[in-house]
């Protein structure tokens, strides 16, 4: 295996694409006891208009297919796959996001047999029209119990006005009427399509032989139809302008919920270009809404958020946005001084401030080594961007005071903000 070093960070990581395209990395940790694998197909809530590999035309398939397949997955006629991972000493999940869909276990004992079985059955999906017509009942039940979470609901209303036609606007599971349109035959082309293994990625972390790891993903995944074809997503044209200034709504909540969001303009990078502005972003956010920061204790004081105030970045190459998000009996007032202090925000981003937010990020950044899940996650979403875990203090380490100031002027803009609010319910007049 390729051996991928840092010299700044002092780590190493081992590479090798199979014979049949899956790209396959090791990461050691010596001497811990957890052993963490995740394997990951580069496909989202987002893609839901491709073309097929093997064909010409794009299609679109309904909303929540990624998450429908995910859930399938799992299911083989003879086997029940949890009781299987259970009984060899580890822990299975998976998860579908808007840009990918990841199968992990992890364990401290066994973990080659259970290798072995991830890579087995993520490649041999079980598919009929008997299960596929059952699963949709049990995934309508759950994504009505999401559109009953107001949590759920403030933050896919701040997409909802954020974005006119991007498909990140859209529950990640769909809607149950999305879901009871995906056929078996629905599943197969996206199965087909997205599974293969140039679209895919393995990750291993821990204590383990490299060659022993190799030589079992080798094994299990003799099977896969050798290819590397690289999948065509259609993405629809998405305007810089927001679409709509606010959405409120009424729910089951002790507490108004907002979030106020700010749409990304500045999209298409990769790479360290796209890891950088990441970066930056989130140290802005920081700077201003953590509990440490001038502006959040001003806020605080006045009795405008709690605890539950704080702000995030996401972005990849067709979307991005900041989330500012908290509950308060004032979300519009909340949402009126963040607008004033985007107008001049010069006495809250300051060089002291962001030295202090930096040190912060890189303590977070090297602490998380300890974790072989915070490496292993990390990994798979900084691949997808064409980029490695291991480089990512080389960047952050690149970012300077002048980089805070340019981006903030560039991202941090009014006409671009939303803001959803989720009220508490009506007291019923009865009495």
């Amino acid at each position: 295996m390729k051996v991928i070093r840092n010299e700044n960070l002092r780590e190493e990581i081992y590479h090798q694409e199979l014979d049949n395209g899956i790209n396959l990395f090791y990461f050691p940790k010596k001497g811990f006891t957890k052993k963490y694998a995740i394997f990951t197909t580069n496909y989202g809530s987002t893609d839901n208009i491709f073309v097929p590999l093997g064909e010409r035309e794009p299609v679109e398939l309904p909303e929540g297919i990624a998450h429908f397949l995910e859930h399938k997955l799992f299911e083989e006629p003879d086997v029940d796959l949890f009781q299987k991972f259970s009984s060899q000493g580890a822990y299975v999940n998976a998860y579908t996001n808007f840009n990918q869909t990841s199968y992990l276990f992890y364990s401290t004992d066994n973990f080659y047999e259970n290798l072995d079985l991830l890579v087995r059955f993520v490649q041999s999906p079980f598919l009929t029209d008997e299960n596929v017509e059952k699963e949709k009942g049990i995934i309508a039940q759950e994504i009505q119990m999401y559109q009953d979470n107001p949590k759920w609901v403030v933050f896919f209303n701040t997409l909802k006005a954020m974005y006119h036609r991007h498909p990140v606007r859209t529950d990640i599971a769909g809607t149950v009427e999305s879901i009871y349109r995906i056929t078996k035959e629905d599943l197969e082309t996206s199965y087909r399509t997205f599974y293969n293994p140039g679209n895919m990625v393995l990750f291993v972390v821990g204590d383990l032989d490299k060659d022993e790891v190799l030589k079992t993903v080798e094994k299990a995944g003799k099977e896969y139809p050798t290819t590397s074809d690289v999948v065509e997503r259609i993405v629809q044209d998405e305007p810089d302008e927001i679409l709509l200034k606010s959405i409120e709504e009424r729910m089951m909540t002790s507490k108004p919920l907002f979030h106020i969001g700010v749409k990304d303009t500045e999209l298409g990078q990769s790479g360290r270009e796209a890891v950088k502005k990441d970066i930056t972003t989130n140290i802005i956010l920081d700077m201003l809404f953590t509990n440490s920061s001038e502006f959040y204790n001003e806020l605080y004081s006045e009795g405008l958020v709690d605890s539950t105030f704080g702000a995030y970045f996401t972005g990849k190459k067709t979307y991005g946005h900041s989330l500012i998000a908290g509950q308060s009996d004032k979300p519009q007032e909340v949402y009126n001084r963040i607008m004033e202090m985007f107008g001049d925000p010069a006495r809250y981003l300051t060089k002291e401030a962001f030295l202090r937010i930096k040190k912060k990020e890189i303590g977070g950044f090297l602490t998380g080594f300890n974790s072989i899940e915070f490496i292993a996650n990390n990994l798979t979403d900084l691949y997808f961007q064409d980029f490695l875990l291991i480089d990512y203090l080389d960047v952050l380490n690149e970012i300077k005071f002048e980089d805070i100031i340019n981006r903030f002027k560039s991202h941090f803009n009014e006409d671009r903000s939303v803001i959803s609010i989720i009220w508490p319910e009506m007291e019923s007049d009865n009495n």
